[in-house]
């Protein structure tokens, strides 16, 4: 089982075209996340820009470099809190820096036919790897496979059923707290 380092590692040296990722929790307890989401609930108006940083000019040279870097979130509304500083402090900075993000929004739509019940990367069409988490939303780590037919059609299904997070955003000014669609 890859940790979260040796996931980073893994994906970084295989990734020529593409990033595809699902996401199904309703809240991720990552390291990565800093102490900015209880910044975000004690009403502070932006993400540790010293966290955040490296983050967007990693997407924004894959960007550069043609590659695409994607995902779509599947949950439902009312969001609650930290799905609310997903969409803000990852999503729309992210969306920003050229990573393309889309919702599932079971409120909206029944779930299609095809999904996996766990998250995944796919990386370049030609390596799967699920990832798995505690209750809590901890990572546990991440094991690639060698079938792919799964998660290339949870990828297509999800992508057909989805919407573009700013289309999706702008329907939901109920679910903001600093974002205004431009």
């Amino acid at each position: 089982m890859l940790t979260a380092n040796e996931l980073g590692e893994y994906i970084d040296t295989r990734i020529t075209r593409s990033a595809f990722r699902l996401e199904l929790l309703d809240r991720y307890e990552v390291a990565s996340d800093g102490s900015d989401i209880a910044r975000y609930l004690a009403g502070e108006q932006e993400p540790t820009p010293e966290r955040k940083q490296p983050w967007l000019e990693h997407l924004a040279a894959d960007f550069a470099a043609g590659i695409r870097n994607y995902r779509v979130h599947v949950l439902s509304t009312p969001l609650n809190d930290y799905l609310r500083y997903e969409c803000e402090w990852s999503y729309v900075p992210n969306g920003q820096a050229g990573e393309e993000i889309y919702i599932l929004d079971l409120s909206e739509r029944d779930k299609p036919g095809g999904l996996v019940d766990h998250d995944f990367w796919l990386i370049d069409d030609q390596h799967a790897i699920p990832m798995y988490y505690a209750e809590d939303g901890q990572f546990l780590g991440a094991e690639p496979v060698e079938n792919l037919e799964p998660y290339q059609r949870a990828r297509d299904a999800a992508m057909a059923a989805a919407a573009p997070f700013s289309t999706w955003w702008a329907r939901h000014p109920e679910e903001w707290r600093t974002y205004q669609p431009q």
